[in-house]
């Protein structure tokens, strides 16, 4: 129930400043606004104030402005048709433009407020794990040693390095110098980045984190047998468990074979078996645990968050933008792609958080429907901006066939990929994807 109420809250929000964008463009270039409506379909509220009839419909998917003269070409100074091509590409735009601005003011907010981090970012980035056959293996890196400098970026925390690494990647460099501090002495080592598209990519480095759960998933094996947050696994199969990466690797090797796990809970020390399961999402063995992390509040004056927020947003974009390149060019599973039911999971999720994770949710998402409605599809506010500019361009309006063929095949590419959205959704639901 949470889901669906923090879904219709994050979605009600983002939709009503989107369109309120569109009227807001359309009104300051004197255009009529016929119908502002929140969501499609049969509307179940609805009230005219002066020439705008205000609405609420029957499906919370989306919603529109309908803008007087936008389907026939009307010989009328307030009608959207009437007016260049320049300003109908500002009334065009100005629904994503108000999405990145609401974004920007989120991030502000949430910034300005403060978010728990984990702690380890913001300590020396002395590496704790360096998992096997990775890039950070193949580089040189042991645990141990401590990372203080990344081509011309100074590295004291752990924060630091995964900025260090998008900003080099996000340049577009290939090559990457590692400088290091090993046994009192100061190391280079040289190696080649891979390219980031989403930011969130493993390199097979990490900090130390305990052996210390903080959660357990309903219904998995660790649940099943018993295990607890707070509990800390000693062993497991009768060797020592020195971080929770060795226990991940331990579990990795075991996949379908009963783990041996000692375990200690409080002042009592006990033993018990679980097998591990497939992960649904990662197809990686599991037995359904994750790590305590300790967390510090952060917050920044208001100043110096709206630029964090900009900055923020920027890289989101960029990092967007490289995601759907890589889906595009098949780098990247089309199954990454969630629809209503895991935006109505995540904000669910982001709801049970707190106020801050549900607004940096939303600031998220705001963002996503900024850049996807700036793609130069049809039907889309990136499909009708570059039509407007096509007949800016030419100097006279494309013809009205072109155009209905145009909405028909953006209407069939949308509903194709919302049918495609939805069954991602549902199989991932039943742990199918």
């Amino acid at each position: 129930m949470l889901s669906v109420i923090a879904f219709l809250v994050l979605v009600g929000i983002l939709v009503l400043v989107h369109e309120f964008g569109h009227f807001l463009m359309a009104k300051l270039f004197r255009v009529r606004v016929e119908v502002f409506s929140i969501g499609f379909g049969p509307p179940i509220f609805s009230k005219r104030i002066g020439e705008t009839v205000y609405q609420i419909a029957s499906i919370p998917l989306g919603g529109y402005v309908k803008l007087y003269g936008e389907e026939e070409s009307i010989n009328d100074p307030e009608a959207f048709s009437s007016k260049k091509p320049w300003q109908k590409i500002l009334i065009a735009f100005g629904g994503p433009l108000f999405n990145f601005i609401l974004t920007i003011l989120l991030f502000t907010v949430v910034f300005t407020v403060g978010v728990n981090v984990a702690k380890y970012l913001k300590e020396p980035a002395i590496v704790g794990y360096v998992e096997k056959n990775s890039w950070a293996e193949k580089v040189g890196l042991k645990p141990g040693d401590k990372i203080v400098k990344i081509n011309g970026y100074e590295i004291n925390k752990w924060e630091e390095l995964n900025d260090a690494l998008l900003k080099v990647s996000l340049e577009g460099k290939k090559e990457v110098y590692l400088y290091i501090e090993r046994e009192g002495k100061v190391l280079a080592l040289e190696a080649l980045l891979p390219q980031l598209k989403t930011g969130r990519e493993n390199l097979g480095i990490a900090p130390y984190i305990p052996p210390v759960v903080g959660r357990v998933v309903k219904n998995s094996p660790a649940q099943q047998v018993g295990l607890m947050p707070g509990d800390e696994i000693l062993e497991a199969n009768g060797r020592k468990v020195g971080s929770w990466y060795e226990l991940v690797e331990i579990v990795r090797e075991n996949k379908g074979k009963p783990i041996k796990l000692k375990v200690k809970r409080g002042d009592q020390i006990f033993e018990v078996s679980v097998i591990p399961a497939e992960n649904p999402e990662t197809r990686q063995p599991f037995i359904g645990v994750s790590p305590k992390i300790e967390t510090v509040k952060v917050s920044y004056p208001p100043f110096e968050s709206f630029k964090l927020a900009v900055e923020r947003t920027k890289e989101l974009t960029i990092l967007t933008y490289k995601a759907v390149v890589g889906i595009i060019t098949g780098e990247i599973s089309f199954r990454t792609l969630g629809g209503p039911i895991a935006i109505a999971q995540f904000a669910g999720e982001a709801a049970e958080s707190g106020i801050i994770p549900f607004l940096s949710t939303m600031a998220f998402i705001s963002l996503q429907l900024a850049i996807f409605n700036l793609f130069p599809l049809p039907i889309l506010d990136g499909g009708l901006i570059l039509l407007f500019l096509v007949e800016w361009i030419r100097g006279r309006p494309l013809p009205e066939k072109f155009k209905e063929t145009w909405q028909k095949v953006g209407l069939a590419l949308i509903l194709t990929l919302m049918v495609f959205v939805f069954i991602n959704d549902i199989l991932r639901l039943f742990g199918i994807n």
